[in-house]
């Protein structure tokens, strides 16, 4: 079935407003109860790392928070795929530590019942040993 493009479009951009200004329960507003969120890096085999259902996406919100001072998503484009959406953007981002991001990625969206059911990121990797 193909995705509502209006209705997906205004579920993104809030989305994306609210991980702009870590707005968490704005974000988890979008998402449905099951969401699943697949992280561009991490241990767990293929994924990198999964995260499912709203209490933990919080709790990596809530991580994600302390390891970054500040983190922006811009020059954002959406692609419809027939039941996906590709958010493709670039990411600008200072860690705690003060180093910094600064590389482009993308996310594979699936909706169900007007929320975003699974968001799979894809970042570049930049730097030495990339």
């Amino acid at each position: 079935m193909a995705i509502d493009r209006d209705a997906a479009l205004a579920v993104l951009k809030k989305f994306g407003k609210a991980f702009n200004s870590g707005d968490v329960n704005s974000i988890l507003e979008c998402v449905t109860d099951d969401f699943e969120w697949i992280l561009n890096s991490g241990s767990e085999v293929p994924h990198g790392r999964l995260i499912k259902g709203r209490e933990a996406v919080a709790r990596a919100l809530a991580e994600r928070m302390r390891e970054f001072k500040s983190m922006r998503f811009f020059d954002t484009e959406l692609i419809y795929a027939d039941e996906h959406v590709i958010g493709a953007f670039r990411l600008q981002a200072t860690r705690a530590d003060g180093s910094s991001i600064d590389a482009r990625g993308c996310d594979i969206y699936a909706f169900r019942d007007g929320r975003i059911a699974r968001k799979d990121s894809y970042l570049k990797q930049i730097g030495a040993g990339a």
